[in-house]
């Protein structure tokens, strides 16, 4: 549980790094958006690296993978809609159906062994 909240916790900091600048400082050059992007990015690091390091060993290294990109794709959902305006379109949801399945058969049925 740990490892997915602290998931979560780091890709919420991934998605305002990545995707802020859409929002907020249009205004800023270049230079300023991707510093500022680099110092939020850290705080990522510093949830993403202990997720990563908790998980492995409970989840295989494809396992955490495929988590973490579930999980970022949830993020920013929330991220694209409530910050950005934008519509969650029907294709989108066939697209986190696809991605459901994906992450059903990554942890249903038993890792092969190192």
């Amino acid at each position: 549980m740990s490892t997915f909240l602290l998931l979560v916790a780091s890709n919420i900091f991934m998605t305002f790094a990545w995707y802020g600048h859409l929002k907020f400082g249009h205004d800023w050059p270049l230079w300023r958006v991707i510093l500022v992007s680099w110092g939020i990015a850290f705080f990522e690091y510093c949830l993403a690296v202990p997720a990563n390091r908790l998980g492995y060993g409970v989840f295989s290294g494809f396992q955490l993978k495929i988590l973490q990109e579930v999980v970022t794709l949830s993020v920013f959902v929330g991220f694209a809609v409530l910050v950005l305006k934008e519509k969650f379109a029907w294709n989108y949801i066939a697209a986190f159906v696809c991605l459901g399945g994906a992450a059903f058969f990554a942890f249903a049925f038993k890792a092969p062994a190192p």
